[in-house]
């Protein structure tokens, strides 16, 4: 008997502390937040470029700007500033990590500002593969999480997640996340519909280190498997606390952001 308890003792600490998947899955996650947290604001410069079925391509240049709020989701703001066609337009969105994002559109043509309606964010955003829920930054609190495997992507070793937004008007059933081991940054995110059909990849490339610390990817391909388009965003000029407010990220200054 002597023994017998001796050696449950023994095992008691691997039965305490075994993770679950989910466990496992919000742990990796959170680590990923963590690791990417005070960077203040950043502005960048980007290039889109739309891959229709048949390989013929068009371009869009635009300038771009993110807050970090501190207990909530990120400031975002997109200005378009070619082609003629869609210069001016302005697009603002205020991430939220328990509630639906805000998000509005200036469309210059019309003179109006649009809100993007709550049961609308899967929609495509202009015309690219990217929707509208993507261009929000990725709280933890959006999602649930499940450890899946190690795996490799590119020769690189990643740590594969599975995780399942939390929005009820999300346009995906789930998603599986393949983040580097080093960095803590996706290398890849492929995307299931509401049907649970698979829908789209994110590859997300030619990642640089900025201030010793926060990685960014300097291409990122979404590939829509279910229509054979794709879309490229190409990340240029990308500068760190360049002194932004949240007053550079009102919805009433929409009209006049250059």
């Amino acid at each position: 008997m002597r023994n017998i308890l001796l050696g449950l003792v023994l095992l008691a600490p691997s039965y305490i502390w075994a993770q679950t998947p989910e466990e496992r899955g919000l742990e990796i996650a959170t680590e990923a937040d963590r690791r990417d947290t005070g960077w203040g604001d950043q502005k960048s410069d980007t290039r889109m470029v739309l891959h229709n079925r048949h390989g013929q391509k068009s371009e869009r240049k635009m300038h771009n700007r993110s807050l970090e709020v501190v207990n909530d989701g990120d400031k975002s703001l997109i200005v378009f500033d070619y082609p003629r066609d869609v210069k001016g337009t302005a697009f603002l969105t205020y991430t939220h990590s328990t509630k639906p994002d805000d998000q509005w559109l200036y469309l210059p043509a019309l003179k109006r500002v649009k809100r993007i309606s709550s049961n609308n964010k899967s929609g495509p955003f202009m015309g690219s593969e990217f929707a509208y829920e993507d261009l929000s930054s990725q709280e933890i609190d959006k999602y649930t999480y499940k450890f899946i495997k190690e795996d490799k992507v590119e020769g690189r070793d990643v740590l594969v997640i599975e995780r399942f937004p939390q929005y009820e008007h999300s346009g995906y059933k789930r998603q599986m996340v393949y983040m580097d081991k080093q960095m803590y940054q996706p290398l890849k995110v492929v995307f299931y519909d509401r049907k649970n059909a698979l829908y789209k990849t994110l590859f997300l490339k030619k990642y640089h280190q900025y201030l010793n610390q926060y990685w960014r990817a300097g291409v990122m391909q979404m590939v829509n498997h279910q229509t054979g388009k794709s879309t490229d965003l190409i990340w240029k000029k990308i500068k760190f606390r360049n002194g932004f407010t949240s007053k550079d990220f009102r919805k009433n200054s929409l009209k006049r952001a250059r």
